[in-house]
């Protein structure tokens, strides 16, 4: 009896590890809102101004939940000075912004089709 209870003990002690790895994976399955659809947070905007040798971008957009920040007209800094040519003046685009030290950056942009 007491081998039977012992395997069983143990048994138990492996399974439920296991179990609650599956658990934290399968996390963000219930909640779908939390996602990682980068689409669906990223920010709306449209492209204004292009300043390639600033390596800067004006855009409108709209509020950036990211950074909590509302509907504006602002300047931007580029991360990447390759994402300027993804882009044409007046465009319609959905990007990722992110602060940084004297103001902000965006980071990801696309031209929405």
């Amino acid at each position: 009896m007491k081998k039977i209870t012992l395997a069983a003990a143990l048994a138990a002690a492996l399974i439920v590890p296991a179990y609650a790895q599956q658990k934290n994976n399968d996390h963000a399955a219930h909640h779908p809102a939390q996602a990682t659809n980068n689409a669906a947070a990223m920010a709306d905007g449209e492209v204004r101004r292009i300043d390639k040798d600033a390596k800067k971008l004006t855009l409108r957009h709209g509020p950036i939940k990211s950074l909590d920040m509302p509907p504006m007209t602002m300047v931007f800094q580029v991360k990447d000075a390759a994402l300027l040519d993804r882009v044409n003046i007046g465009d319609k685009v959905k990007f990722n912004a992110e602060k940084i030290p004297g103001g902000y950056a965006v980071t990801e942009i696309e031209a929405v089709k």
